[in-house]
């Protein structure tokens, strides 16, 4: 490939053509492919390179605590979660038709693996996504000092096809969280979907949020469309704990 060449790929922004041409050319002249075969296979490496660039970004968009996927998580573990309701919600209909999902149990088994999975999956359909957890939720928007009504803090949960609220129930929030929760609830609902995880009952909520009219306005509008999905069972994050093994024991004490 010629330095012309090269100069125009990079005017037309084509990197990913530019990458694959040259093992393409010799490709075309061994195989003996028509300018048509030559030209749909360069331009799928286009297409290629571009997904994966888009699918990078909106990843650390995202800004998962952790990479998590479906494959990763082990079903066999506790056969109370259902494969299919969670493979149903894999491949992101309820985001296109705006429900809300939230995932209750004790901690441990595997609320927050199973939200991020989903949340990668969406990803990789195209669905601009967003995990945060209740803390960082609340802290961020307290920072600004600023109801989230107001203006800009607002608009970042608001935007996404699908926001990922995790921990909700590891301890009680602090002030103003209930109302923070509220207008972020209140704006998507109907609009865009939103998933929870949480560590207490829902009855719990008012508690949680130190505000009850708060926490039941919340629930109000989040469980209209929502799939509640109920997780007991061991905890996830002990299963390849080995149990402690026992010391020998000693004959003069027998």
């Amino acid at each position: 490939m010629n330095e012309s060449l090269r100069k125009r790929l990079r005017q037309l922004r084509l990197s990913g053509l530019a990458q694959a041409l040259e093992v393409r050319l010799q490709e075309a002249a061994g195989h003996g492919l028509s300018h048509l075969e030559f030209l749909e296979l360069i331009l799928q490496d286009e297409v290629n390179v571009r997904q994966q660039r888009m699918l990078a970004r909106r990843q650390k968009l995202a800004a998962f605590r952790e990479t998590r996927t479906l494959e990763d998580f082990d079903f066999s573990f506790n056969p109370a979660i259902k494969r299919k309701a969670i493979y149903d919600l894999a491949t992101g209909q309820f985001i296109r038709e705006a429900r809300d999902v939230l995932f209750v149990g004790p901690p441990g088994v595997g609320k927050s693996h199973l939200a991020q999975a989903i949340g990668h999956q969406a990803l990789r359909n195209g669905f601009l996504v967003l995990y945060r957890s209740i803390f960082d939720l609340v802290r961020e928007l307290k920072e600004e000092d600023v109801l989230p009504s107001r203006g800009k803090p607002l608009s970042r949960y608001l935007k996404p096809d699908l926001l990922i609220v995790d921990d909700m129930g590891l301890k009680q929030l602090p002030a103003q969280a209930g109302e923070y929760l509220f207008e972020i609830i209140m704006r998507r609902h109907e609009n865009r979907s939103t998933m929870m995880t949480s560590n207490r009952p829902i009855e719990e909520w008012g508690k949680l949020v130190g505000d009850v009219p708060a926490a039941t306005a919340i629930l109000d509008r989040f469980l209209q469309h929502a799939e509640i999905i109920h997780i007991t069972g061991r905890s996830y994050r002990l299963k390849d704990r080995t149990a402690p093994t026992k010391g020998p024991v000693d004959k003069k004490d027998n």
